[in-house]
């Protein structure tokens, strides 16, 4: 079992903190001294790239900060992804998913060709867009992708509430009109698409009715109560406290380890100043050291300890995965 041997947890105290302050500071153990919780991997059946974090927009409450000056993330090349579609191909024949995220991936200047590659390999492929400008830039290249693999090309654009206003709350003035020009763009011409929002301030039965509302006067293919077609993502509020989550957390709340997304998929990606990418455990957490599974598939493949207030809002209790 993964959690026998486990380190002293009276080392790892720290009594002048309070209860509070040592959440989450613990790979081992909870706050309260419980054993944390760990997702072991069940293999690989997504594999995520990270383009860069580089975005046209700066939104509120973004997982990773991307922005226009955002580089934290370098673009990672085309020869580079094409190393990690021959270690799945290889090593990893249960992956059947390749996602593409950022920051923006259509800014990255490689992002046809590593959508061609992966394509051509016989994954499934989904690619995280705004819809925006830079999208528009790379339209007739799109068009040949989608003609050449409609059945396992899928885009799922972000538009973060059914109104203009809660939209812009988050993403910024003047950034609605673009990303519903995108969105009916890629319905009208056949394209595979779904729609990324937020449980912001309404409930889930609000929200889709209310996307089931835009989408009939905009006139996009979507069904607003299929939950693979509009894709509802928890608020991630950093000043809001949120539970640790502890071995007998799965039991209290009915969910299975092998549910979380960690559990059968890993992320590429390539840090500001590294001479090569690394591989983390999930598509949230790009940056902590602590969630850095290594520089190839093979090794990434171990336990994930959820030390982390992404893993208890976002997976576990909000339910939610980025894979489709």
């Amino acid at each position: 079992m993964t959690n026998l041997n486990l380190p002293d947890r009276s080392r790892s105290v720290d009594a002048n903190k309070s209860t509070a302050e040592r959440k989450f500071s613990d790979p081992y153990w909870t706050a309260k001294g419980e054993r944390r919780a760990v997702v072991e991997p069940i293999g690989l059946k997504t594999l995520w790239f990270n383009t860069g974090t580089l975005c046209n927009l700066t939104c509120k409450g973004c997982y990773i900060d991307s922005s226009p000056y955002n580089d934290r993330l370098v673009y990672l090349a085309r020869d580079e992804v094409r190393r990690f579609l021959a270690e799945a191909k290889k090593n990893h024949g249960g992956i059947v998913e390749i996602g593409f995220t950022g920051g923006e991936p259509f800014m990255n200047p490689d992002i046809v060709a590593m959508l061609h590659d992966a394509l051509s390999c016989g994954y499934r492929v989904l690619v995280l867009t705004n819809a925006m400008t830079p999208m528009r830039h790379r339209r007739e290249a799109l068009l040949d992708l989608n003609t050449q693999y409609r059945d396992r090309f899928s885009l799922r654009v972000s538009l973060d509430h059914f109104t203009q206003a809660g939209h812009e709350r988050v993403r910024g003035l003047y950034s609605w009109a673009p990303a519903i020009e995108g969105l009916k763009w890629l319905s009208n011409r056949g394209f595979d698409i779904a729609v990324a929002a937020r449980l912001l301030r309404d409930d889930e039965q609000t929200t889709r009715s209310g996307f089931n509302r835009l989408f009939a006067d905009e006139d996009v293919a979507i069904d607003a109560y299929e939950p693979h077609r509009l894709v509802l993502f928890p608020e991630m509020d950093a000043s809001v406290e949120v539970p640790e989550i502890s071995e007998h957390c799965w039991t209290i709340l009915g969910k299975r380890p092998s549910d979380l997304m960690c559990a059968s998929s890993r992320m590429v990606i390539k840090r500001k100043g590294d001479d090569r990418p690394a591989v983390v455990s999930c598509t949230l957490l790009p940056y902590e050291e602590e969630f850095g599974m290594g520089r190839t598939l093979t090794e990434a493949c171990r336990p994930v300890r959820l030390n982390h207030p992404h893993c208890a809002k976002f997976c576990v209790l909000g339910g939610a995965s980025c894979s489709a």
